[in-house]
């Protein structure tokens, strides 16, 4: 019975995505015609949306289905799921419409105290036999994170009264939230999630490489946010504090995948193709976003980026698109939360590999100088359809599934 619930629970988080598709194509158009509503509103809700509705809303299904669903608590956790929905889907309903205001704050703070519930529900019911495990320690942290991260959204409010929203404190409390989540709480819930996996085949990584791991990654993930505040050209010791960050997450990852691939041959092969073929891919998008980290510690290129929006989009993209979404497609497979074919993964692939080479290409025509095509921003717009059709093929295949 829980399976069959976190089957549901997985389509209304593919529901989301969808959604957030359907406005990603609608913010591309924004820039070929004319669109009788703001802009800004529709970049909030595609924000809130994609991380509170999509990668919430999954990531969280996954880890019940991995350290909860053997324990009698299915009713309570529905509560707090449905509670959770009510909130995501009021800030759907108000930001598009409102933006920042009275009943989207309400509602994405709801959202938060939510988090909170979950985070609490997961520490209590989480089995003793699983606590010991590096899986766990893993997830442990990541809801840490996650905690730590709202700290951003709950400063905006203060700041906003204050300093107002044109002031480097509101910038930067939003940087703080936004790295949290994608450096803090995805990431490592994702390594969480990969590790119970090879767990559950036997593997374990010896406690010695796991500490080296665990403790790197963590000093990594804090002291890369040092990154994000690079855009106020800061003393010298900022910099050198971020690359600090970024070598330490290169030493971590090296780390554990010199503990798996050298000790795990067995436990990889009973993995599905499709898996293998999503972490490998996930390998390479990773090791993209880690080196990025480092280069991007160093003024000449720090300032360039923090310049040009497009670079930003493309690097949120390819984590968010890329290294998350790719892994939570995966792993909801592997789980037999959905089902995913290799053609639909393909196609979404080529959507996502296809915007981030043009936005990227627009980015660096924007710092070189060099000319663009002249039809660059429909092609972005065509890119991002194939997205929604590859999501729109997963999510078809979910309702029409009898299972």
């Amino acid at each position: 019975m829980p399976v069959r619930m976190l089957k549901r629970h997985t389509i209304i988080a593919l529901i989301y995505f969808m959604i957030i598709a359907i406005l990603g194509v609608l913010l591309r158009f924004f820039a070929i015609t004319d669109i009788p509503v703001s802009y800004k509103y529709i970049v909030h809700t595609h924000s809130h949306i994609a991380l509170l509705g999509w990668v919430y809303t999954a990531l969280t299904t996954v880890i019940y289905f991995s350290f909860l669903r053997s324990q009698p608590i299915k009713n309570k956790y529905r509560i707090i799921f449905w509670f959770t929905q009510v909130t995501i889907v009021g800030m759907l309903l108000t930001f598009p419409f409102t933006g920042y205001a009275l009943f989207s704050i309400i509602f994405s703070s709801l959202f938060l105290i939510a988090s909170y519930w979950f985070v609490y529900f997961f520490f209590k019911h989480c089995p003793k036999s699983l606590r010991k495990t590096g899986s766990y320690k893993l997830i442990r942290i990541s809801l840490w994170y996650m905690v730590i991260s709202s700290i951003g959204p709950w400063a905006l409010g203060v700041i906003m009264n204050t300093a107002g929203s044109g002031s480097t404190w509101y910038r930067n409390a939003i940087y703080f939230y936004l790295h949290f989540q994608y450096n803090g709480w995805f990431i490592v819930a994702l390594c969480g999630i990969f590790l119970y996996i090879l767990e559950k085949r036997s593997f374990i990584i010896p406690q010695k490489l796991f500490d080296k791991f665990y403790y790197l990654l963590n000093a990594g993930v804090i002291l890369t946010f040092f990154l994000s505040l690079l855009w106020m050209r800061p003393h010298w010791s900022f910099y050198l504090l971020a690359l600090i960050g970024g070598v330490f997450q290169l030493i971590a990852f090296g780390v554990l995948f010199r503990a798996i691939y050298s000790k795990a041959i067995f436990a990889f092969k009973s993995l599905s193709p499709m898996l293998i073929f999503s972490i490998r891919l996930v390998v390479f998008l990773l090791f993209v976003k880690l080196i990025a980290q480092v280069l991007g510690s160093f003024p000449v290129i720090a300032e360039s980026i923090f310049t040009n929006l497009d670079m930003i989009i493309s690097y949120i993209h390819w984590v968010f698109l890329g290294i998350v979404s790719v892994l939570l497609l995966a792993f909801l497979n592997n789980f037999k939360l959905l089902k995913l074919t290799r053609t639909e993964l393909y196609i979404y692939l080529t959507g996502f590999f296809l915007t981030e080479f043009l936005i990227f290409f627009r980015g660096l025509a924007g710092l070189t100088g060099i000319g663009t095509l002249a039809s660059i921003h429909l092609l972005i717009s065509l890119a991002s359809i194939i997205i929604f059709t590859a999501l729109a093929l997963i999510l078809g295949r979910q309702l029409l599934s009898k299972d």
